[in-house]
């Protein structure tokens, strides 16, 4: 017979490991999207300065 504690702890210990790689996602997918912000602004800034 398991341990029903041993139970829960297993859960909760998973449920923390999802909250983690939530987090994880939602700040790489953030910081990538400012990044190919600032990727599309620099081409916008070296075309409006470039000589034409």
């Amino acid at each position: 017979m398991k341990d029903n504690a041993s139970e829960n702890k297993s859960a909760a210990d998973q449920e923390k490991w999802k909250e983690k790689g939530v987090a994880m996602r939602a700040f790489f997918y953030i910081f990538g999207t400012h990044v190919f912000a600032g990727f599309i602004w620099l081409l916008f800034y070296l075309g409006q300065h470039a000589q034409k």
